[in-house]
């Protein structure tokens, strides 16, 4: 068994105990119409980890990340998020801020007509953090993924690698415990791909307590995670 299997066991079996869970699914079904999206879930995500949730397109990975981010309504069945029930109203809105959630798709968490910097310091407001917190915590962020010299660039003028790390920036201005990520390297280029992976690992150093969530289709990107959700049919494979 190599390192990386290693990983994975060791992490499974923390999570299938219970215990540290950074996200808890029990008996979960999401419907669109007529569309079974997901199908009697039932899943412990290890807190502190990089997990993986790994499968083809349309088999739930998005779905499963739109609930345990508060996007979307829990139809049936009860997600935990941080140690409470995000449908509860008042646990949710509590939890939310502690969350960051990109959604798939390049730059869709962005304003293609705002610059770089605005696009960071919009997020910052929505957060309720001041000028000078706004201010310290973008040039952070800018300098660590290389876009501080395009500061003033906006958005639509970015290539697709930048853009990805544009809205990690955007993602990531609130400090998370927890980041969820879908599909965040799908259409960007080999190696614009590697360096935000080679990114995401930097910024973990730096918060070994925060717990991020990934969905993607690519096995090579997967095999260096923590720990591994195979997904198909909107159900967890065993």
């Amino acid at each position: 068994m190599n390192e990386a299997d290693t990983n994975n066991s060791t992490a499974s079996s923390s999570a299938k105990s219970g215990q540290n869970a950074v996200v808890r699914l029990q008996n979960v079904t999401l419907a669109y119409k007529k569309t079974i999206a997901l199908s009697e879930v039932s899943l412990d995500i290890p807190s502190g980890c990089m997990v993986g949730l790994i499968g083809p397109d349309g088999v739930g990975k998005s779905s499963l990340l739109s609930l345990v981010s508060g996007a979307r309504a829990v139809q049936k069945g009860k997600v935990e998020v941080l140690d409470g029930d995000i449908s509860d109203a008042k646990h949710r809105n509590a939890t939310c801020p502690r969350i960051a959630y990109m959604p798939q798709g390049l730059g869709k968490n962005l304003y293609p007509t705002l610059s770089v910097f605005e696009n960071v310091d919009f997020f910052g407001r929505l957060f309720g953090q001041d000028k000078q917190e706004r201010e310290t915590r973008i040039r952070e962020l800018l300098d660590s993924t290389g876009l501080g010299p395009f500061a003033d660039r906006p958005a639509a003028k970015l290539s697709g690698g930048m853009k990805q790390k544009l809205g990690l920036c955007c993602a990531l201005i609130h400090d998370p415990d927890l980041l969820s990520l879908d599909e965040p390297t799908t259409g960007v280029e080999p190696l614009s791909r590697r360096q935000f992976w080679e990114l995401i690992d930097a910024i973990r150093v730096g918060r070994p307590g925060m717990s991020v969530i990934v969905a993607t289709a690519y096995m090579e990107e997967a095999a260096g995670f923590d720990w591994l959700v195979a997904m198909n049919a909107g159900k967890v494979l065993d």
